[in-house]
C-alpha cells in the first residue's frame, strides 16, 4: 500500500483546449497533484490531429518518463483515455513492473478507433476499412493491456459495461465532477427559454435543433451555445451563440431554464458509456436538464435533477410542460443544489486517491 505522500505521479492527458477530456484534466489534476511527492504532467498537443509520427514520439516520451521516475522510487502512471486518444491509449502499453491507471472516458473501451490518425480521419473509406472488419481483435488486444490494471470510470454503468468487456481489470466507478460557478437567479425568474450546449459532433443532438424548434413551443426561446455552434445552419427562432466563456457562460446558463441534452452515443461500433460534461457544467449553474435516456443519460435521471424521455419528440413535449411550471422546476432545481454538492471536485477525486494507495 503506497503512501501518495512518497510517491510521483506521472500524468497523461490531452492538452486543455484540444477537446474537453483535457479541460477535465485542468481541474482533476490540481486537485489531486498536491496528494502526492511529485508531479510531472505530460500533455498531448497533437491530440485530434496525430500523425504517426506524433504517437510514436510521444510513445518514446512517456516510457522513458516512466522508467525514469520508477527507476527513483515509487511511482504511478495515470492516462486520461478517450475515445479518439490514439497517443494517450498507445503511450499507456508500459512494462508490468510500472503501476498503470487509466480514466476510460468512453467505456467500455479506451479507444475506440486506435488508427485513427489525422491521414485516416480524413478519408472515412480508409478509416471504415482500417477500423471496422478488425474491432473484434482491436477489442481483444485493448482487453489484455489492462488485465490486472485499475481503470476509472466517471458513471456507475460504464464501470459495469467496462468490467463486462474487460473481466480480468479492476473497474473502480467514480463521477464527473460539477465544476465551481458562481450561483444565478432562480430558475422561474429567469427568461422562458431553453438550451443545448457543448462541442457539436455527430451524436450530441445539434441537427435536431430544427426539429426542436417545430414542436416547442413558440414562445420559448432556444439558444446553442458552444465550440462549432456559430458555424450550424442557422434557425428560425434559435439563437446560436458560438463558444462561450467566463462571464458570457454565465449569460447563457442565466439565460435558460433547463438545459436539453438529446444525445445518442449509439453507433456501428456499439453504444458508449460516458458521463457528460454538458450536464455537470449545467449543474454548477444550477440548471436541470431534460435528457433522453440513452447510454448513461438514465443514471443521471436516476440521480436527480435530470427528467428523462424515451424519444427525441419527447423532448419538446417536456419542455412544454416544465419550462413555465415553478414548482418542477423548483423541485428539479433543488435536486440539482444536492448534486453541486455531492459531486465537487474534492468528493470526486476520492475513488482515485482510495484506489492508488490500495494499489
Amino acid at each position: 500500500m503506497p503512501d501518495l505522500a512518497n510517491t510521483s505521479l506521472v500524468y497523461v492527458a490531452p492538452a486543455a483546449g484540444k477537446s474537453g477530456v483535457g479541460d477535465y484534466a485542468d481541474d482533476f489534476l490540481a486537485a489531486v497533484a498536491p496528494r502526492f511527492r511529485e508531479v510531472i504532467d505530460y500533455r498531448i498537443d497533437t491530440e485530434g490531429a496525430e500523425s504517426a509520427a506524433d504517437v510514436v514520439r510521444h510513445v518514446r516520451t512517456v516510457r522513458a518518463l516512466a522508467k525514469k521516475k520508477s527507476a527513483e522510487g515509487p511511482t504511478i502512471v495515470h492516462f486520461e483515455q478517450s475515445g479518439g486518444s490514439l497517443s494517450v491509449f498507445w503511450a499507456s502499453l508500459l512494462p508490468r513492473d510500472i503501476p498503470v491507471t487509466a480514466t476510460v472516458h468512453d467505456p467500455p473501451f479506451q479507444v475506440w478507433w486506435p488508427f485513427k490518425t489525422r491521414f485516416v480521419g480524413q478519408h472515412r473509406l480508409v478509416h471504415h476499412a482500417i477500423h471496422y472488419p478488425f474491432k473484434t481483435l482491436t477489442r481483444r488486444f485493448q482487453r489484455r493491456v489492462i488485465a490486472g490494471r485499475t481503470v476509472f470510470t466517471l458513471t456507475g454503468i460504464g464501470a459495469e459495461v467496462l468490467g463486462q468487456k474487460a473481466p480480468e481489470s479492476n473497474p473502480v466507478a467514480s463521477r464527473i465532477f460539477v465544476p465551481a460557478r458562481r450561483d444565478l437567479k432562480p430558475l422561474s425568474s429567469r427568461p422562458v427559454a431553453v438550451g443545448l450546449f457543448g462541442h457539436v459532433y455527430r451524436g450530441k443532438g445539434f441537427d435536431l435543433l430544427g426539429a426542436l424548434r417545430e414542436r416547442i413551443d413558440p414562445d420559448v426561446g432556444i439558444i446553442a451555445a458552444g465550440r462549432g455552434t456559430a458555424a450550424l445552419p442557422p434557425v428560425d427562432g434559435v439563437t446560436l451563440l458560438g463558444e462561450v466563456n467566463g462571464p458570457d457562460e454565465d449569460y447563457f446558463f442565466e439565460s435558460i431554464r433547463l438545459l436539453l441534452v438529446p444525445y445518442s452515443k449509439h453507433s456501428q461500433y456499439g453504444k458508449a458509456y460516458p458521463a457528460s460534461s454538458a450536464v455537470t457544467r449545467s449543474y454548477a449553474y444550477g440548471t436541470p436538464i431534460v435528457c433522453i435516456m440513452d447510454g448513461a443519460l438514465g443514471e443521471a435521471v436516476d440521480e436527480g435533477g435530470a427528467y428523462g424521455v424515451e424519444r427525441v419528440e419527447q423532448i419538446a413535449e417536456a419542455v412544454n410542460s416544465i419550462v413555465r411550471d415553478d414548482v418542477q422546476l423548483e423541485k428539479l432545481g433543488d435536486q440539482v443544489a444536492v448534486l453541486r454538492v455531492e459531486h465537487d471536485l474534492d468528493h470526486c477525486v476520492v475513488p482515485f486517491l482510495e484506489a492508488w494507495e490500495r494499489s
